[in-house]
């Protein structure tokens, strides 16, 4: 069962205004999960990401990222919105984190800046047996994590170990479009893992533009237009119906792209 198994949003007093003149706002009176993996899709702009951020504001996740949410300036014109939320929990957990794609740079840059800072420290105190060994053990404990520095690795391996390393049973996770950092290879590994851990207890609500992430069995999909949102299936979704066709005949979209240019 979910952790989080309700949002309710009231109708606002002022909905002239973003976030809250968003479509979905409205779909919010009382809107159940059913599943441990709840996918948001829809056309940039329709709200996805909005409703992620804010549910991970109302719901106190951590970020990955630089800043605490409460302090994350790319999320103050969400927080309206997130005020507005009320939160139906099966049992609340305090586990889990939210990520953006873009925080798992931030992420790696301080990681860096933290070694850096180790290495000047024990160069330093390299006459000092009980200070070098006490940073240089830090420093081993940050790679020890990974198996080794997340530099070394690509961008898509790194963003994939992290996920790996950090991702626990019974936690919540909000996840906003991984497939920016991965292949298609590592997008259908995330989905696997994400499945994989739903079995043991986790609770993820990811927004994507993947039809490969979004293929994950048995989960619940809610797709957002300019009419708010509304639950629909894998084979429903213009995601994937418009990737089969492209796909199918790709020349076809580029003559009549060239057509039109």
């Amino acid at each position: 069962m979910p952790f989080l198994k309700r949002i309710h949003c009231p109708t606002p007093l002022d909905n002239s205004r973003f976030p809250l003149s968003l479509p979905f706002v409205s779909n919010l009176c009382e809107k159940d999960i059913t599943s441990d993996i709840l996918f948001l899709v829809g056309e940039n702009g329709s709200g996805k990401s909005s409703l992620l951020e804010s549910l991970a504001i109302a719901s106190k996740r951590i970020s990955v990222g630089d800043s605490s949410l409460d302090q994350d300036p790319t999320l103050a014109e969400i927080r309206p919105l997130a005020q507005q939320l009320r939160l139906g929990w099966s049992r609340r957990t305090g586990k889990g984190f939210f990520l953006r794609a873009e925080d798992f740079f931030n992420f790696i840059r301080r990681n860096k800046k933290l070694e850096e800072t180790f290495d000047e420290y024990i160069d330093h105190f390299k006459d000092d047996d009980r200070v070098r060994g006490y940073m240089e053990g830090n420093k081993r404990a940050i790679n020890a994590r990974y198996g080794r520095d997340l530099n070394d690795f690509s961008h898509g391996e790194g963003f994939l170990e992290f996920i790996k390393s950090r991702i626990h049973p019974g936690g919540l996770y909000l996840i906003d479009e991984p497939e920016a950092a991965l292949s298609p290879q590592r997008q259908l590994a995330f989905a696997f893992f994400i499945r994989e851990m739903a079995l043991q207890n986790c609770q993820f609500i990811i927004a994507t533009h993947s039809p490969i992430i979004l293929s994950v069995p048995d989960t619940e999909i809610w797709e957002f237009d300019e009419y708010g949102l509304q639950p629909t299936s894998y084979d429903q979704l213009a995601h994937v119906s418009f990737t089969k066709s492209f796909l199918d005949a790709p020349h076809r979209y580029w003559q009549q792209l060239s057509q039109e240019g």
